[in-house]
């Protein structure tokens, strides 16, 4: 299987290992770029030249709200074709309801188990896939 590229867009600095872990646990190849806070996408997205298979992101950022983050990934052309997995602790109807309208392929809660993890695995890689 070939190596995915993903972005991941999380401040919570457990979230991002268990993510990592359960790539690693299931055998899944591969390179990750992390940003910490909403402020720092939009330079990374106007910057960067490599476009990853798949963007994994959290709504409740620091600096910039992933709501934004998400109306700017689906508005420029080059990461627009992207899919986008929203992980986030909020269940609200109106994130999950805004985050589909706006382009988002995934909209999952954030699991508490290394299961649930592992079943956000299986959604990038079929996603990405």
């Amino acid at each position: 299987m070939k190596e995915l590229r993903i972005l991941l867009i999380e401040d919570d600095t457990d979230d991002i290992e268990l993510i990592q872990d359960a790539l690693q646990d299931n055998d899944v190849h591969n390179t990750m770029q992390v940003l910490k806070d909403g402020g720092s996408v939009s330079s990374y997205l106007e910057k960067n030249s490599i476009v990853p298979d798949i963007i994994v992101m959290d709504f409740n950022l620091p600096k910039v709200h992933g709501r934004d983050i998400l109306k700017n990934i689906k508005r420029t052309d080059q990461y627009k074709h992207v899919p986008v997995v929203i992980l986030t602790t909020s269940s609200s109807q109106t994130d999950i309801d805004y985050s589909y309208k706006e382009g988002a392929s995934r909209y999952l809660i954030k699991p508490t188990t290394t299961e649930g993890f592992r079943d956000v695995v299986k959604v990038i890689q079929e996603l990405a896939g």
